[in-house]
């Protein structure tokens, strides 16, 4: 990471960069003899009196003190993927929100509102791409209202971490009290390479509804019929059963096949059965239905902390795009300080 010019350290930002991508050089452990530079890149959310906030791509926050500042400047937008299939952060956002779909929902400009009786964040959250029509705190007591109706808690969904993404609202909403609840990561990748895995031939079966067998294997046990709702929805669903002993399948998954995509979710395995390939094999054969479609790339979304999952899906060829959080109001919302934060 380069910060010179000449030989010199520069700091070329001003509080005018306020949502651009920036790398800052700050020093730590000011006036000590073991003071060290350290190294942020990430969305400039803030910079008000004499603090600064940046978005790192995982959407953690950091707060730096203007004169803890070595030097700093605009860089550009997050590469783009060097393997895989290319996509913008708006277009995976609609095609996860297509492949999950709620039984309810409203239009407030630019974004939807979403519900399903409460069967999982993403059907029953704010889905914001783009500007809502009205003052940022208007729009947030409309999404409270319309959640509380329903009996509801209030949750909006963003994301960060790739171009397009929304840091800047992610800051607003944490200013406003709002608190991020769980974080996890859409990761994207060739379609071809899954359908190369492990091949288990006619003991994956392929379904057009999940059964009562993959349900009883799904970890959300007792779906309502709400949530059945949820899981049969999207453009062509496809549900995979592996069979076992005592009734429940030793692995299932589920697919969405929507144009050149196909989206993997609910791929569970017994405990009993775990790195045996069932997982990989599910998905093989999900992935040659869906490349039968026409589709030729994959997205799925794991949890940070989810290691076999993620090992799994390196393995096949994903890789993360971005990451994504649901807020959740918890208290009236508060009116930003004059520091912005």
């Amino acid at each position: 990471m380069e910060f010179t010019a000449g030989g010199r350290l520069e700091l070329r930002l001003t509080a005018a960069d306020v949502g651009k991508r920036v790398s800052v050089r700050r020093l730590t452990a000011e006036g000590s003899p073991g003071a060290k530079f350290t190294d942020t890149v990430g969305v400039l959310t803030s910079w008000n009196a004499g603090v600064l906030h940046i978005t790192q791509r995982d959407g953690e926050q950091v707060q730096i003190l203007e004169s803890a500042l070595v030097a700093g400047k605009v860089v550009p937008p997050a590469p783009a993927r060097r393997r895989g299939p290319a996509a913008s952060y708006e277009e995976l956002a609609r095609v996860a929100a297509r492949a999950w779909q709620p039984v309810e929902s409203e239009r407030l400009g630019g974004w939807e509102l979403r519900a399903a009786d409460g069967f999982t964040r993403r059907a029953n959250s704010v889905l914001p791409l783009g500007d809502p029509g009205l003052p940022l705190d208007e729009a947030l007591g409309r999404v409270r209202a319309w959640y509380e109706r329903r009996g509801l808690p209030s949750y909006i969904q963003t994301a960060t971490g790739a171009e397009g993404t929304q840091e800047l609202l992610c800051a607003e909403l944490d200013v406003r009290g709002w608190v991020r609840e769980v974080s996890a990561e859409m990761w994207v990748g060739p379609l071809a390479p899954v359908a190369d895995g492990v091949d288990l031939g006619d003991r994956v079966g392929l379904t057009r509804e999940p059964g009562e067998a993959w349900l009883g294997r799904y970890q959300r046990k007792g779906a309502s019929e709400v949530a059945l709702k949820v899981l049969t929805t999207g453009p062509s669903v496809w549900f995979a059963t592996v069979p076992g002993e005592g009734g429940e399948p030793d692995a299932i998954g589920r697919c969405v096949v929507d144009g050149r995509w196909a989206g993997f979710a609910a791929v569970e395995v017994a405990p009993s059965r775990r790195r045996q390939g069932l997982a990989s094999a599910v998905m093989t054969a999900l992935a040659r239905r869906a490349l039968e479609e026409g589709a030729s790339a994959a997205w799925l979304q794991v949890e940070a902390d989810n290691e076999g999952a993620r090992a799994l899906y390196g393995r096949l060829g994903f890789a993360a795009h971005h990451a994504y959080h649901h807020y959740r109001a918890t208290e009236p919302d508060r009116a930003p300080d004059s520091a912005g934060h």
